[in-house]
């Protein structure tokens, strides 16, 4: 009867851990997104420093830092000065509020897209996938 009892008990908290388990959360991205506005880029300051997404900030990466836009959502950006373009993983946040920045990107990316001694571009943004 103790070992029925046990048996019962052990599958009823099996059960239990199975049903309360995380489920795998699909984060919607956005389907059409187009914006356009100032991008800045950030260097070698902030090298091996952690992104929003816990990853190691490198410059030699395609990555950018966006406000909203879903964690490893890829967007192609296009200079508009130059109509120069490259496609960039969103892996951190950014820019600061209080800046009328739209984009972040790394030094990789402001280098093909042609304005790093600049500083700053006037660029579009939409999301690829």
């Amino acid at each position: 009867m103790m070992k029925k009892r046990s048996v019962i008990l052990l599958l009823i908290c099996f059960a239990m851990a199975v049903s309360c388990a995380k489920k795998p959360v699909h984060v919607k991205h956005p389907i059409q997104y187009k914006e356009e506005g100032v991008a800045s880029w950030y260097g070698w300051r902030a090298k091996g420093m952690k992104t929003a997404n816990g990853e190691r900030y490198n410059p030699k990466d395609m990555t950018a830092a966006h406000r909203t836009l879903p964690f490893n959502t890829i967007v192609k950006v296009t200079n508009l000065a130059n109509d120069k373009s490259c496609e960039v993983r969103i892996n951190d946040r950014g820019p600061a509020k209080w800046t009328k920045r739209l984009i972040d990107l790394s030094k990789a990316a402001a280098e093909k897209l042609g304005y790093v001694k600049k500083g700053v571009a006037k660029v579009r943004v939409e999301t690829v996938r």
